[in-house]
């Protein structure tokens, strides 16, 4: 089983990101993505079902938008208007059997002021 992240980066302040994540080897149930800014706790941002049922934390509604190819076994991120909070490592994780989590590397998000 493997998750692939790419599209990390430098941005400016109110700047747009889309993370990618390919997964191999396993059909996740759930799929979705983690942040970990330095000093913090790793953050659930957003994850979404087979079905398409998502779910975003607070601070990310109505800025980022969480999306699945079925066919492909990829999830996106589309982040807009990016601030300086949501800079941090983001990991894409894959929940097999609602309850076995897969990580795949970070990838690092900066967003400048």
């Amino acid at each position: 089983v493997q998750l692939q992240a790419s599209g990390g980066g430098l941005v400016q302040n109110g700047g747009s990101l889309r993370l990618s994540c390919s997964a191999s080897g396993v059909i996740f149930d759930v799929m979705g993505w983690y942040r970990q800014a330095p000093g913090k706790q790793r953050e659930l941002v957003a994850r979404i079902t087979t079905g398409s049922s998502t779910v975003y934390t607070d601070s990310v509604k109505g800025r980022f938008t969480i999306s699945r190819d079925n066919a492909q076994n990829t999830v996106y991120l589309q982040m807009n208007s990016l601030k300086p909070d949501d800079t941090g490592v983001y990991y894409c994780n894959g929940r097999k059997d609602w309850s076995i989590d897969y990580w795949g590397q970070g990838t690092r998000v900066t967003v400048s002021s």
